[in-house]
């Protein structure tokens, strides 16, 4: 436990920021469990306007500094290659 009133202080924001962290991490990876899903039962509708979504999940995820943008841009590019692939 911390003693000083900076590190108590620390000890608040940081769990606030991970908190608001996991919240657009869980968000991102729901909305890439649905663009799967989409593909999985082959509806190319459903999962191009699951992809949209996801892809704008994914992107204000990164910009809030929950994911690694490498991470981002693997994620995206998997799933677009899943839609794309579907016939």
């Amino acid at each position: 436990m911390p003693n000083m009133k900076n590190a108590k202080k620390a000890v608040k924001v940081i769990s606030k920021r991970e908190k608001s962290n996991n919240e657009y991490a869980a968000s991102m990876k729901n909305a890439i469990k649905k663009v799967e899903r989409a593909v999985a039962t082959k509806d190319k509708n459903a999962a191009g306007e699951a992809l949209k979504v996801a892809i704008k999940k994914i992107d204000k995820a990164t910009s809030k500094g929950a994911v690694a943008k490498n991470n981002s841009a693997r994620n995206k590019s998997r799933i677009t290659k899943k839609v794309n692939e579907m016939e």
